[in-house]
């Protein structure tokens, strides 16, 4: 019974080493690069091939069978790939069989070199490459299904091989975010370097920038050599300083989301001769407030013409749609349309208000006794709706109730009058 036991837990441990070791994707990739002796114009002209990308986390998980080469794919473009740190091992890249989403990759040819940026010029201080750049760099930029995952990656392979291993890999699992007016804001960005890489230990600094419509602009930089923040330039723009050393966690963080923070980021992380570089977007959604004028509204009589206003305001961003409903004493709704709607103001915070006015000719519509007038306002950011009640009073057509109250009423006063005709008749009879 020992023994089946025993046989029982090996069985699940190479089982569970078997899911794991397989659980890397093979990855259809873009080749992309600048063709040779081409140049002169605004942008160079480049070459795309296909290519295959065999991940695994350690050098010894390629299979023999991985050494084929597809018909549509040159075995130039088949790459090892050693990725310790499983970011390409995630499940966004790998879609269920027969999925229509497919991961999106790219990977080009990477040259390794100094900036003259202030807060990552440090990092070569030495004006001497090591020899550890002698090799071939390349980098590639990948997107999960469901924009679930923003990947970058910086890989050396040694010259004329094509066993690459990640030096430098940065990551987002926020690559589209909505987040709500005047709330904190978590912009997801992680870095990961190859501990054995001679590059690791000398240093990284940070970088975000923000572009929006063809204008950018540094959000805030950081020097993790001299662990300083070499310059920020909006304010309520922070990073966890010892989650970024000890984690590699570089997110940022607004401490209030504004309408302005709507826009593009760029997450950029440095080592020595190396960077790599994930974009997210963020949206700012805040749906509208909504109020009726006049509130209440005052009694309506056949034939008048009632003017109501719809005022929506306070939302971000300016895509609205304003429309009327109406909802009689019978419990019957229907649509009004959208009335007459303004253009759009927008205000100091930098959020958008419209207005609808609607206009009620009671001669026209068929309103009955009145009911309840909502106001309908759809947006990103949710439906909002505003009501108020109407009343129209002295109407052309009886209701059921009414009628039966006029007949009661009219059979009261003619018992009053036979009651009262009586009573005069036997006065004169005495």
């Amino acid at each position: 019974m020992t023994n089946i036991s025993t046989i029982y837990k090996l069985s699940l441990v190479a089982v569970t080493c078997f899911i794991q070791g397989s659980s890397c994707p093979v990855l259809e990739c873009w080749f992309v690069q600048e063709k040779a002796g081409r140049g002169g114009g605004l942008t160079a002209a480049t070459t795309q091939e296909k290519s295959l990308l065999h991940i695994s986390t350690d050098a010894n998980s390629h299979s023999s069978e991985s050494q084929r080469a597809p018909s549509d794919i040159s075995p130039d473009r088949v790459y090892f790939i050693i990725d310790p740190a499983a970011t390409l091992c995630h499940h966004s890249l790998s879609p269920p069989r027969g999925s229509i989403q497919k991961p999106q990759c790219e990977i080009n040819p990477f040259l390794p070199q100094p900036s003259d940026l202030k807060w990552v010029a440090p990092l070569t201080d030495s004006a001497f490459s090591p020899v550890y750049l002698q090799a071939d760099w390349f980098s590639a930029a990948l997107h999960g299904i469901n924009k679930e995952r923003g990947i970058s990656n910086i890989m050396r392979a040694p010259t004329a091989t094509k066993e690459h291993n990640v030096i430098l890999s940065v990551t987002s699992k926020t690559v589209s975010v909505q987040a709500r007016l005047r709330k904190p804001v978590l912009l997801d960005c992680g870095f990961w370097v190859d501990p054995s890489s001679p590059l690791s230990g000398l240093g990284f600094a940070v970088e975000w920038r923000y572009q929006f419509r063809g204008n950018g602009r540094l959000v805030l930089a950081y020097d993790g050599k001299t662990d300083r923040l070499a310059d920020t330039q909006e304010e309520g723009a922070t990073l966890d300083i010892e989650g970024l050393h000890e984690k590699g966690n570089a997110s940022l963080i607004l401490q209030e989301a504004k309408v302005r923070h709507s826009g593009t980021y760029i997450c950029t992380v440095y080592l020595p001769y190396l960077l790599a570089q994930v974009v997210l977007e963020l949206e700012i959604v805040e749906p509208p407030s909504l109020s009726i004028h006049p509130s209440p509204l005052p009694l309506a009589v056949p034939g008048q013409t009632l003017t109501v206003q719809c005022e929506a305001s306070g939302f971000a961003p300016l895509s609205l749609e304003l429309s009327w409903e109406f909802k009689g004493a019978d419990g019957k709704s229907r649509a009004l349309g959208a009335g007459s709607v303004t253009g759009h103001r927008q205000a100091w915070d930098g959020t958008y208000s419209q207005s609808s006015r609607l206009e009620l000719d009671t001669s026209k519509m068929d309103l009955g006794r009145g009911g309840e007038l909502t106001c309908v306002a759809v947006h990103p950011g949710g439906t909002r709706r505003a009501s108020t009640a109407l009343s129209v009073i002295g109407f052309s057509t009886p209701s059921i109730e009414d009628s039966m109250a006029m007949v009661g009423v009219a059979l009261v006063l003619y018992g009053l009058i036979k009651f009262v005709s009586w009573t005069f008749i036997s006065s004169g009879i005495k």
